[in-house]
């Protein structure tokens, strides 16, 4: 696959989780996430990711509900790979699932998920929601053997893991958490799936994305949040947006 044959501008989803963090520290109901989600969609933003967490930590459901109502972009719910969100994802029937892993006591999803242990349910899981005709993503490694499980489970999406790549910190170690999803990313496409990449980045790390043909989208949260704190909402994503652009 060529240059020629990528998505010519990568677009940038906003995960709003961390407005309703802010809400929930003092259960006021300001900030609003959907408020911050119509004014991301505004900004520019091409989808509006929240994570529905079995503890409810930031995102309620009726936050959901509300979001469902409101975006008219793409509403991406990450959820962890149980019966009672499966059950919340065919009742909203966003356009896109992410199943990412979750761990009650971490603080922020913590790598990849564990596609190779659940591999044997996945087919079965994912089935229900794409006859709904809602996408599947899954949140994985930029590894060969996740991307080949993830086609054959039926996932349509694969978003890759780029928190290691957002540690690094000395130029070799950098280029070779770039070429490691440059590569993935080739295949991935290859295998006929959509590639997104998400979890660490910002606009101390992005700009070298814009390079990254085969990915279609990033989705970035707490880095444009924390930076709203300082320069607003619109110019955070704004800032990213012009630095993703090919």
């Amino acid at each position: 696959m060529n240059n020629e044959d990528a998505t010519p501008n990568m677009r940038l989803a906003v995960n709003i989780d961390h407005i309703a963090t802010l809400r929930n520290a003092r259960n006021e109901g300001h900030p609003d996430p959907v408020e911050a989600a119509l004014l991301a969609e505004r900004s520019g933003a091409a989808g509006i990711v929240c994570h529905l967490r079995e503890d409810r930590r930031h995102i309620k459901d009726n936050d959901l509900a509300r979001l469902r109502e409101a975006i008219t972009t793409k509403l991406d719910l990450e959820m962890a790979m149980t019966d009672e969100m499966q059950r919340v994802a065919l009742s909203v029937k966003p356009e896109l699932v992410t199943l990412v892993p979750e761990k009650r006591e971490e603080l922020t999803t913590e790598g990849g998920f564990a596609i190779q242990k659940y591999f044997s349910h996945l087919a079965g899981f994912i089935k229900p929601l794409r006859d709904k005709e809602i996408g599947v993503s899954i949140f994985i490694e930029p590894e060969e053997e996740s991307i080949a499980l993830a086609a054959e489970a039926g996932a349509n999406i694969v978003e890759f893991h780029t928190g290691t790549y957002s540690l690094r910190t000395g130029e070799s170690e950098i280029a070779f958490e770039l070429e490691r999803i440059r590569s993935a990313a080739r295949i991935a496409r290859e295998a006929g799936l959509t590639v997104v990449a998400g979890h660490g980045l910002s606009v101390l790390n992005i700009a070298p994305f814009r390079e990254l043909h085969d990915i279609e989208e990033v989705s970035i949260g707490h880095a444009i949040i924390s930076r709203a704190v300082l320069i607003g909402l619109p110019t955070a994503i704004r800032e990213i947006i012009d630095l993703i652009r090919r």
